[in-house]
């Protein structure tokens, strides 16, 4: 599986996060919940970390698309 790009995050004053891929926002963490996120970018790999918290990382319908019958060769 390649791993995520894309991924870019900006602290604020307030002490929000802003998560964005791309041009568009992906996700806004405040409070415990920012901290929390900003421990664990510092300790790993920041796009899959961003990934993981903007939930699209992996979606759980890989194995049914796989199988409809579109996709079968």
């Amino acid at each position: 599986m390649p791993a995520p790009h894309g991924f870019a995050y900006a602290r604020r004053p307030d002490g929000t996060v802003t998560i964005t891929h791309g041009a568009h926002r992906a996700a806004v963490l405040r409070g415990p919940r920012a901290a929390l996120f900003l421990t664990e970018v510092e300790g790993g790999d920041p796009q899959l970390v961003m990934a993981r918290w903007t939930g699209d990382y992996k979606r759980g319908n890989e194995r049914t698309a796989r199988d409809h019958p579109r996709n079968r060769r």
